[in-house]
């Protein structure tokens, strides 16, 4: 029975088309007839494997994914159906994450609850459903630049010979909707050599999240220096003002937090609000902090403000302008605490904290009284925003 080679690696996001410029020292290109790069790397398993371990099959794919990347997150569901539908027919597939979590800024994770991290990969792969080895490169990611990794999904596809016969997209949509694809180049590339023929098309181009290259770190630590020292404001509101930020009249989901200086729980629960903010700074989406401490403890409040980071993410800043406001931060005036319940949300009983999502058009989507972890919190945004970027 002809047997089949796949080997899925992971990468990195921020969707593009291959080619273009920062491409790290030592990256390849692979052309058709080249010979598959060897490799040796961890597994989630707690083993070492090499490109030897996978010698019985007569096809080799090497497809990219990645644990954060939002193209993945609408891809691979149709790569595990190719991977079903080949199994028992020899097919071998493994999976590799050759991408840094070091060159990757925080608000590039805002479409999944995991990093690149090696620790990640064991809950990604639980969740979607791999059978497969999943290998860790991110440490030196010499095979990621072996086989010449662009961007996430990525797919190179080699014969008995182990001689590349197919590289570029899974298919032709870049939409997460399995109705929108029109053409399936991998599953083809697969089912040719399985049958002993030609691969009908061998090159397309990945569409997907560019790798996260080491290189990319100083990058990195530039967008942290420029986050901590981001201006934090604070601007007064009164009930009315409130009910208009409710209302949400906004392409954008806005997040709203109650809290003051002096309950415990709103202190404890803070920083994992601003980081949660600061990850999903490249989406659609706002925290709006609103303080019940009392007008008169103003610089109290803006110093634990500037100290927790609640800095407005650069993306968010002409939004704000275009609505005539300065700040993402607030001190309730009003003395009237059912008037901040009814402005905010009636079904609030009144404990702080309290947290809830608005999505556009003010609709509560989310509720939460009481302390929030960031974990949590994050899982809920994501469940109604989605981990695919066109959603």
């Amino acid at each position: 029975m002809p047997k089949v080679l796949l080997v899925l690696l992971a990468l990195s996001c921020v969707p593009s088309l291959s080619g273009g410029a920062d491409f790290p020292p030592g990256l390849q290109t692979l052309e058709i007839g080249d010979a598959a790069p060897d490799f040796k790397l961890p597994g989630i398993d707690g083993r070492d494997w090499t490109l030897n371990d996978f010698s019985d099959g007569k096809v080799l794919i090497v497809y990219f994914t990645s644990n954060h990347c939002p193209v993945c997150h609408a891809h691979d569901p149709r790569f595990m159906e190719l991977v079903r539908e080949v199994d028992g027919r020899g097919v071998r597939v493994v999976a590799i994450n050759p991408n840094s979590g070091d060159g990757l800024r925080p608000d590039e994770l805002g479409y999944s609850k995991y990093d690149d991290s090696f620790e990640d990969m064991t809950p990604y792969a639980k969740e979607h459903g791999f059978t497969f080895p999943y290998l860790y490169d991110g440490a030196t990611q010499a095979t990621a630049k072996s086989y010449g990794c662009l961007a996430t999904p990525h797919v190179f596809v080699f014969d008995s010979d182990r001689k590349l016969r197919y590289k570029g997209r899974l298919d032709n949509s870049r939409y997460p909707d399995p109705a929108t694809v029109k053409s399936r180049e991998t599953r083809d590339a697969v089912l040719a050599l399985l049958n002993g023929k030609p691969v009908p098309v061998p090159v397309t181009k990945p569409f997907g999240c560019s790798t996260k290259w080491r290189e990319k770190i100083v990058n990195v630590e530039e967008d942290e220096t420029r986050w901590q020292s981001a201006e934090v404001t604070l601007d007064e509101i009164d009930a009315a003002g409130l009910a208009k930020l409710v209302e949400n009249n906004t392409d954008k989901y806005r997040l709203f937090n109650v809290w003051s200086t002096t309950c415990a729980p709103c202190v404890e629960e803070f920083p994992g609000l601003t980081r949660v903010s600061r990850r999903m700074g490249l989406r659609k989406f706002e925290l709006i902090t609103i303080s019940t401490d009392l007008p008169k403890n103003r610089d109290r409040v803006l110093a634990f403000l500037s100290a927790n980071r609640a800095a407005l993410p650069a993306r968010l800043k002409p939004s704000l302008e275009s609505e005539g406001r300065t700040s993402n931060n607030y001190l309730f005036t009003d003395p009237d605490v059912d008037a901040l319940i009814a402005a905010l949300d009636p079904q609030w009983e009144g404990p702080e904290p309290h947290t809830v999502l608005v999505a556009p058009g003010g609709k509560i989507v989310f509720r939460h009284n009481g302390m929030i972890g960031e974990t949590e919190l994050l899982e809920a945004l994501l469940a109604e925003m989605k981990e695919t970027y066109l959603e």
